[in-house]
């Protein structure tokens, strides 16, 4: 395939960087969803990406260029450039990922059943014209509470909007892509394309051992992936060394992870048929590693102390997808109360990745984990879950009366 011309059309930097790292996160949720779910679509909508992440490396590399004219402005240019190579790293492993689906690596069907029952799903439709939501805002339809899915971008031919909110509208012709619980996709299908759901249905054969292992392994890869991610980002944001150097144990940690999946691949090869059904493993072994890596070179420039442009900052506090830090204070609400009695992720629609109390760090906190006064909550989600949040942790107003005895 011959490469695409790109021609330099002058874009804003801090732009350039939100959309870099919106791309890059949603690639990684489609590549992952497309090899569990073995949806060509959405592989190839990763593959499209990838492609769309080359030019913004390039735009992003002459905007930098250009915005350097003293040795100072030059250095905090380097910064810019790590980041925006990160992010382009980031992007070529979820295109890996997707590669496996495409190029039919071959992952066992078995362990992509076992999978789903782990992992919620990312499912993509073409809007009919003939479609209830066509023409509507996302306020006015309550998709989530309609189907059990929600609306994480909606591609209008080459033009992506990440994280719609409630003021989107929903044009035909529209490709959405929602993430949600198998229950919730024949409700979503029907709905964006006016026609009933017909599930595929998958023949497969019983050989893997150890399968409840090989799940653990690559889920919680996954996880850890997205959670490197979101902290390097977070290190950046509060240009924050503890949190720096926990994105890079957890880089060590994935490389352990590696290895075990490469080592359960090998010795589930002695009892399969054809070991072709395992190679895709070894690849996303490899590709999945490799996301850990681009989070610890984000991470890497607090850890190096690398002076960076405001630009980053404002980027990443703008983005769709936005990273905060909240202190817990004593007459908060939530203070005695457990993860999984508040329900602040399906409240608020916000994940907490990581609890500071004292010194030490409490990471991915579980639904028994106790909230205590003085906690410093850091959090990633929506602007709107964000404001929820807040509302949700805030401490109530006192009587009239009381502030007057």
């Amino acid at each position: 395939m011959t490469p695409k011309e790109i021609k330099y059309i002058p874009r804003n930097l801090k732009d350039l960087l939100i959309e870099t790292k919106n791309t890059s996160e949603l690639m990684v949720d489609l590549a992952y969803s497309a090899m569990i779910y073995d949806d060509e679509d959405i592989a190839e909508e990763v593959i499209s990406l990838e492609e769309k992440m080359d030019t913004l490396d390039y735009h992003m590399k002459i905007a930098a260029m250009l915005s350097a004219r003293r040795v100072d402005e030059a250095e905090e240019m380097s910064g810019v450039l790590q980041v925006a190579l990160a992010s382009e790293n980031i992007s070529n492993a979820a295109g890996d990922i997707a590669k496996i689906v495409v190029l039919d690596m071959g992952i066992p069907m078995e362990l992509k059943l076992a999978m789903r029952e782990a992992e919620e799903t990312i499912t993509r439709a073409t809007v009919s014209e003939n479609s209830p939501l066509a023409g509507r805002a996302l306020g006015d339809i309550e998709f989530d509470t309609e189907s059990g899915m929600w609306i994480i971008a909606i591609r209008r031919h080459n033009e992506w909007i990440y994280n719609p909110n409630h003021n989107s509208r929903i044009r035909a012709d529209d490709v959405i892509f929602a993430r949600g619980h198998d229950e919730g996709v024949p409700i979503f299908m029907e709905l964006v394309t006016g026609h009933k759901y017909v599930p595929r249905d998958v023949q497969h054969e019983r050989f893997l051992i150890d399968l409840e292992r090989a799940v653990d392994i690559i889920v919680e890869m996954k996880n850890m992936g997205e959670l490197s991610v979101g902290l390097a980002y977070s290190a950046l944001l509060f240009d924050n060394e503890d949190i720096a150097h926990e994105v890079k144990a957890l880089e060590v940690e994935m490389d352990a992870m590696k290895y075990e999946l490469q080592h359960w691949v090998l010795e589930t090869a002695k009892h399969v048929p054809d070991v072709n059904q395992l190679r895709g493993l070894l690849h996303l072994a490899n590709a999945a590693e490799a996301i850990s890596d681009a989070a610890y070179t984000i991470a890497d420039t607090v850890l190096r102390d690398i002076e960076l442009h405001p630009v980053v900052t404002l980027a990443v506090r703008q983005s769709d997808e936005v990273i905060t830090k909240l202190v817990v204070q004593k007459c908060s609400p939530i203070v005695g109360k457990t993860f999984g009695h508040l329900k602040l992720e399906t409240e608020t629609g916000v994940h907490v990745m990581a609890i500071k109390r004292d010194d030490k760090w409490v990471y991915r906190p579980n639904k028994r984990t106790i909230i205590q006064a003085g906690d410093i909550l850091i959090a990633r989600g929506s602007r709107t879950g964000e404001d929820a949040l807040f509302e949700m942790c805030a401490c109530p107003f006192e009587d009239e009366d009381e502030r007057d005895s």
